[in-house]
Order: C-alpha cells, then sequence, then structure tokens
C-alpha cells in the first residue's frame, strides 16, 4: 500500500472548523474520502453550529460544545442508519459547520425611486440606502433552502439576493409610514427598526434573522432640495426688512462699479437714488418716537414742511420718487430731458418735465445743443 493511500485509508478522530474568514456563512468538513471514527471528537466553537447530514438528509444539529461522536450523542443519525443495538465501526456523514455570528456591513438600496404622497411638495419621488446586518438562524433550514450541497456558502452568494427583498420592501414601508419628506432625515432610526419588523419574516423563511437595517442616506430630487434650501434661507433671514435694505445698498455699489455706459449709468444712478430714498424713509420710520407731541403746543415748532418729490418715467419705468436737488442733478447731466413725464401727489396725471413749473426753470440753464459741423472740404 502507497503512503498516499495509506494517509487516506486513515480515520477522521477530530471534527471541527478554524475559520479564518470574515464572510463565510457555511463550510462543508472535508473528509477526502475518510470516515469518521466512532468516539471521535466534534468540536464546535462559539458563533458555530455543526449539521450532520446523511444521503441527503438532514440529522443531528449540534451547538457550541465538545461532543465524543458516539451513538447517545447521534440518535437521529443512529435512526437513520439502523444502529439500535449501538455501533463501533467508522461511519460516513457529511458535516457542515455554519456561522452563526453576525454578518454586518451588508450593502442595500433601492432599485428605484419611491413615490412618496407630501402635503407640502406633493408627490415625491425619493431613494434610500444603507446597510444591514444579519445572522444564521436556522442552520438546517437555511442549509435545506438555500446551501443545498455547496460546500463553502459566503456571503456574496446570497448578499444580492437579501439585498433585493430590504430594497423592494422599502418600498412599500416608506409611503405607509406617513412621515413628512422635511422630516425623513430625521427618523432615520424608526425607519430601519420599521424595515426589521417588516422584512424578518420573509429572512425567516430562509432560515436567517435579520438583526439590523441602516438607512444611511436619502436622496431628493434637484427641485425639491432647492425649495427646502430657498425655505431654510427664508427662516434664516427672518427680517425681510432689513435684508432687502441690504441687497439694496449692495446693488447701488455694483452698479457705482459697472462702467456699461452713459443711459445705464444714467438709469442705474436713477434707481440707486430711489432706493436710497426708499431706505432712509424706511429707516427713518424705524427711528421715530412712537409717540409724537401734540402740534402748536406751548414751546412746540411746527412741524417741517415736506420737500417735494417727483416720480420719473424712464425706459417705460416708473423711478422715484425724487426732491428737486436730485431731479436738478439728473436734468444737468442729461438724464432727464424736457418731454420726460414725471409726477408728483397733486397732479392728474403725467406731464413732460418741461411743462412742470417747478423744473422748466432747470432746463433754461442748460446750453443750446451744438451747431452741425460744417462738411470736411
Amino acid at each position: 500500500m502507497g503512503l498516499w493511500k495509506k494517509l487516506t485509508g486513515e480515520f477522521v478522530d477530530i471534527v471541527e472548523w478554524l475559520d479564518d474568514t470574515n464572510d463565510t456563512l457555511v463550510f462543508r468538513f472535508e473528509r477526502y474520502g475518510n470516515e469518521i471514527k466512532y468516539g471521535a471528537k466534534l468540536v464546535v466553537r462559539e458563533g458555530q453550529q455543526a449539521v450532520f447530514i446523511n444521503e441527503g438528509q438532514i440529522a443531528d444539529v449540534f451547538t457550541p460544545g465538545t461532543y465524543t461522536l458516539e451513538t447517545r450523542n447521534l440518535p437521529i443519525l443512529s435512526t437513520l442508519k439502523g444502529w439500535k443495538h449501538g455501533f463501533e465501526s467508522p461511519f460516513k456523514a457529511e458535516v457542515y459547520f455554519c456561522s452563526t455570528r453576525q454578518f454586518t456591513d451588508l450593502k442595500w438600496g433601492t432599485p428605484g425611486p419611491v413615490t412618496m404622497r407630501d402635503k407640502e411638495f406633493g408627490a415625491v419621488r425619493v431613494t434610500a440606502y444603507g446597510i444591514f446586518s444579519m445572522r444564521i438562524k436556522d442552520p438546517a433550514k437555511f442549509i435545506r433552502e438555500i446551501v443545498g450541497t455547496d460546500g463553502n456558502f459566503s456571503t456574496s452568494e446570497i448578499s444580492s439576493n437579501l439585498r433585493g427583498k430590504i430594497g423592494m420592501r422599502i418600498k412599500e414601508v416608506m409611503p405607509e409610514t406617513g412621515i413628512p419628506i422635511l422630516d425623513l432625515e430625521g427618523k432615520v432610526m424608526m425607519l430601519g427598526e420599521m424595515l426589521v419588523d417588516r422584512i424578518n419574516p420573509s429572512f425567516k423563511e430562509f432560515g436567517l434573522q435579520l438583526t439590523e437595517v441602516q438607512v444611511q442616506d436619502l436622496g431628493l430630487p434637484e427641485e425639491v432640495e432647492r425649495a427646502i434650501d430657498k425655505g431654510g434661507a427664508m427662516r434664516a433671514i427672518g427680517n425681510m426688512q432689513a435684508y432687502t435694505q441690504y441687497e439694496t445698498a449692495s446693488s447701488i455699489k455694483d452698479a457705482a462699479q459697472n462702467p456699461s455706459g452713459t443711459a445705464g449709468a444714467g438709469i442705474g444712478m436713477g434707481m440707486g437714488f430711489s432706493m436710497a430714498n426708499q431706505m432712509a424713509g424706511a429707516m427713518g420710520q424705524g427711528q421715530q418716537p412712537q409717540q409724537a407731541p401734540q402740534q402748536g403746543g406751548p414751546g412746540v415748532p411746527p412741524p417741517i414742511p415736506q420737500a417735494v418729490q417727483f416720480y420719473v418715467a424712464v425706459g417705460g419705468q416708473q423711478t422715484g420718487p425724487f426732491d428737486l436737488a436730485v431731479i436738478q442733478q439728473q436734468i444737468q447731466a442729461g438724464q432727464v430731458a424736457k418731454d420726460a413725464l414725471v409726477w408728483k401727489q397733486g397732479m392728474a396725471a403725467w406731464t413732460a418735465a418741461g411743462e412742470v413749473p417747478e423744473l422748466a426753470g432747470f432746463f433754461g440753464a442748460m446750453p443750446p445743443p451744438l451747431p452741425p459741423q460744417p462738411p470736411q472740404g
């Protein structure tokens, strides 16, 4: 008898599995044609269970511990083998070790957007991604339903199946939660717990237990994200009047730094004066005391008369109001012509600036237009 034949003819007296991987769910103990010796030691470590299979039929299942393989420790296998009065000869049986520890960081995701109804945004399409953890709960059922005769079964062989189950179930669960879109990210823990409760029955059919589902990311359409950003900005601004004044001041500064031509500069100057007057009026109103002294009382001067202010039509748009000093500057700069339409309080309709008594004198101080140049001979 050759050396190899002699070695392979020896009986196996220790049955154990030392797992050096991070993703093996089931490992079949390799005998290489050897038989298991009567009285051999079976070592099942913590986080493992051992399943004996005889001729394709599941027999005994062993939890963590050290066992001596005898008739009394193999009741079902003894019945299948017909060992009514015990045995002392070697026997053949397939031994599958199942890892019962938790397998974590398994990824999942919705196979497509989930349509949810929201009171604020209407129908919204949402995507979700995350990780899940699971373990083998019933080794016999897992081998019977999933593993079959696979001698080395890893998480990669089943993760896609489980990932699909979670993704499809979340498409059912998310619309049923009734959680507003704006509150979804703050309810991911609750959403994960709901998924565990809803999906576990499907896992149990395979002999598995879903221990945790983490929702790590929720994807919203771009228009919804923009609406959320705008809503947050409006809430952060709070005082819209102060914000408008700030934006107006910034616009005046930008217009002064933008040399876009005489006409554009004139319009910008006019609008700038208008916005500046509006700002001054708004800030002046905010600084007025709540109770003004009665007019005509002893020692109280009469109110200062309000300056006359005109509105000017520029490019079909209403600008102003401007006081007389500002109007005079605009006329001298050529920004307001005689035929430019103006209006002030008390006027029945818009009127050409040259026909308004308060403004007509400003045009008289302007030099006449230059005469045409003679043609060059």
